[in-house]
């Protein structure tokens, strides 16, 4: 069994004006408490799983969770105990015969087989206030649950650390999941929601290990549907751009002060974002309603050209200065030139952010269901297209347009270079997500051309950026001229670096040709 859920962190000045819209007559409010439990070398979290009790009300309930598809399913299995005294005993039994419970033997057996306990021992709690309710909504049955509280890890009773949880869920009870979206987007367009796909046992366990931060989520292979119409395969292209994305982004409005998110979150939400829009640029043509997809990449290139602006700033500090300090430059270039950049956790907080990823998860819950239904109402249903040739054409067109900018590199002026690089790399992520269907030894030998012109291109944008950078500083600061003539001086061999590599990929057999 899975559910169907949404999460969201509330801004502290919005949480009175939340709870009042919550706090309806039919809200019912519900103290919760639990335990989560592990062991000793953590082999339920390696397993993507989390095993609690929770007491809600007078009555416990033993739920096991496990891996869904990262934006809004999870796998999940609920027995409700008779009641007794005291607090009960967990027995994994009591998920024997279910897909989750399967999944929960898997991971004892290989702590076993690893040499560990599969004992389990409480790892941390929650103390949770649920005020909750349903409603109905585009023909979808929802719950909302507003939870206030803690985690707590240590023993109860005993000083440990704790972590304030106030959060709202909106989980679907019955109907379709993108009317789950839509309604989540008009809560947080009103409430200033952030969407938050870190859970509450996420969150227990990073804080009973003390980990202020968690490695940067990158890309997973793309896994197209076996078989179906080629507006089901966009629809797993966003998901997996999703997936990527909604991890990085939690990182980033979610890290406290004092210990902010790495720049390869921020890194990594872009690219994800870039994926995105890719599989709505180039792919959007096979949605039922290819408009609708340009319209939605159109929306998404204003919040990546604001994230761009706080990735320069981050190459800024960490390349460009400490080269030009090593070579000499004026002390004071440095605190000049890193003039105050956005918060960017303040930028993926903002809802508007939220409701466009939400519009965008309804686009691709839709496109499936469309096409579904499409083809069950059709009296003589076509036969399944040729997604591989109907990708292939896509990746030539693509190319085409990549080149045209590409093919006179050295010569051309820097916002042609830019847009070369900004189409190759969208070739790259086009050919990442129908990689299954391309021959993959041609695939592995073009992609390390493409990934040596890329990184040399790459170099090449980055000098232009930080020497627009400097040009600007030095109308206000005369030593910022140490900068703009450095920078000048490695113009030449970067371009000729990047123009030859571009040469070796012309000379790649192209992956996307028949054999």
């Amino acid at each position: 069994m899975f559910e169907t859920e949404l999460k969201f962190q509330v801004p502290a000045e919005r949480w009175a004006a939340l709870h009042k819209a919550v706090a309806t007559a039919t809200a019912v409010t519900t103290r919760l408490q639990a335990i989560y439990v592990e062991t000793a070398g953590h082999d339920l979290a390696a397993a993507g799983l989390a095993l609690r009790l929770r007491k809600e009300g007078r009555v416990w309930v033993q739920t096991l969770k496990g891996r869904g598809d990262g934006l809004m399913q999870r796998l999940e299995h609920e027995v409700r105990l008779p009641g007794q005294r005291g607090l009960p005993q967990v027995d994994p039994a009591r998920h024997d015969g279910s897909p989750a419970g399967a999944a929960l033997r898997r991971a004892l057996a290989a702590a076993r087989d690893a040499g560990h306990s599969d004992t389990l021992q409480m790892l941390y709690r929650t103390d949770i206030q649920r005020l909750h309710r349903r409603l109905r909504h585009g023909g979808a049955l929802v719950e909302i649950a507003l939870d206030q509280g803690a985690l707590y890890a240590g023993a109860e009773g005993q000083p440990g650390l704790s972590l304030p949880v106030a959060e709202i869920e909106f989980e679907l009870i019955s109907g379709p999941p993108e009317a789950l979206a839509a309604l989540a987007a008009r809560w947080a367009t009103r409430f200033g929601l952030w969407w938050d796909v870190r859970t509450k046992s996420e969150r227990g366990f990073r804080l009973a290990l003390g980990l202020a931060r968690v490695p940067a989520t990158r890309a997973q292979p793309q896994v197209l549907p076996a078989a179906g119409g080629l507006a089901q395969s966009l629809a797993a292209m966003l998901q997996a751009a999703l997936a990527q994305a909604l991890p990085n982004l939690a990182e980033i409005a979610g890290a406290a002060a004092e210990a902010p998110a790495a720049p390869e979150h921020l890194h990594q939400l872009r690219v994800a974002l870039r994926r995105l829009r890719t599989a709505l640029a180039v792919f959007g043509v096979w949605a039922t309603d290819p408009a609708a997809a340009a319209a939605l990449e159109s929306r998404w290139r204003e919040v990546f050209t604001a994230l761009g602006a706080a990735r320069d700033a981050d190459v800024l500090a960490t390349t460009w200065l400490p080269r030009l300090q090593a070579a000499g430059a004026p002390g004071l270039v440095a605190g000049a030139a890193l003039a105050s950049a956005a918060d960017v956790g303040a930028m993926v907080r903002d809802p508007a952010v939220t409701v466009l990823l939400l519009d965008t998860l309804a686009f691709g819950l839709g496109l499936a269901k469309a096409e579904a239904d499409g083809a069950a109402a059709a009296t003589n249903p076509a036969p399944p297209p040729d997604r591989a040739a109907a990708a292939r054409a896509l990746l030539r067109r693509a190319w085409r347009r990549a080149w045209a900018d590409a093919r006179q590199f050295a010569d051309a002026p820097v916002e042609q270079q830019h847009r070369a690089r900004k189409r190759l790399k969208r070739l790259r992520y086009a050919l990442e997500f129908v990689a299954p269907w391309l021959s993959a030894q041609s695939l592995r030998r073009w992609q390390r051309a493409l990934g040596r012109a890329l990184e040399a291109l790459g170099e090449h944008n980055d000098l232009q950026s930080a020497r627009a950078q400097f040009a600007r500083q030095a109308e206000t600061d005369p030593q910022a001229w140490f900068a703009v003539g450095w920078l000048a001086a490695q113009d030449a061999p970067s371009r000729l670096r990047a123009q030859r590599a571009l040469a070796r990929l012309k000379r790649r057999k192209r992956p996307w040709l028949k054999r």
